[in-house]
């Protein structure tokens, strides 16, 4: 059982390790902006407060925001790894397919789109940002490259 848990937590580590290096493609291939960890942290300091904001820039800054938005990002791919095992089965571990880490990365968009983005100010499903569509696609995108990296995590370590 121990050795399921770990192997979750490593899978979670591992799409998110895919997820950050694919920014990091993106901003050095066409200068997409990085993630703004430092707002997501800033949004996780005032959750006990307020879930949704018009615009997380002017809440009150938190000191290590940054950090916990870091934090925050790895403790959600580690839950997110967590539910796949447990959706999947550990079975699935010993004979990882692809079909499971995208249907639940793909699923996992909604809580950008439905919890994080208003969270932020940009409207649900980034309504408000200046091209909601680009926004959504990158979003699909990214999730689809964190699901690649629930599989090629879990058949790394199978």
């Amino acid at each position: 059982m121990l050795d399921t848990v770990w192997r979750a937590v490593a899978i979670g580590i591992g799409a998110t390790v895919f997820m950050d290096v694919w920014a990091f493609i993106l901003n050095k291939a066409i200068g997409q902006p990085l993630p703004n960890w430092g707002m997501v942290g800033r949004w996780v300091w005032h959750l006990p407060e307020k879930v949704f904001h018009d615009d997380i820039g002017k809440a009150a800054p938190y000191t290590h925001e940054k950090a916990l938005g870091w934090v925050f990002h790895y403790l959600v791919g580690i839950l997110y790894g967590v539910v796949l095992v447990a959706l999947a089965g550990a079975g699935w571990l010993a004979n990882p397919t692809f079909l499971p880490a995208f249907i639940l990365g793909i699923v996992t968009v909604g809580a950008g789109w439905f919890l994080l983005a208003p969270g932020l100010g940009a409207g649900w499903a980034a309504s408000k940002t200046p091209d909601p569509m680009k926004v959504r696609a990158l979003n699909l995108i990214a999730h689809t490259v964190f699901a690649l990296g629930m599989f090629s995590t879990a058949l790394l370590i199978r």
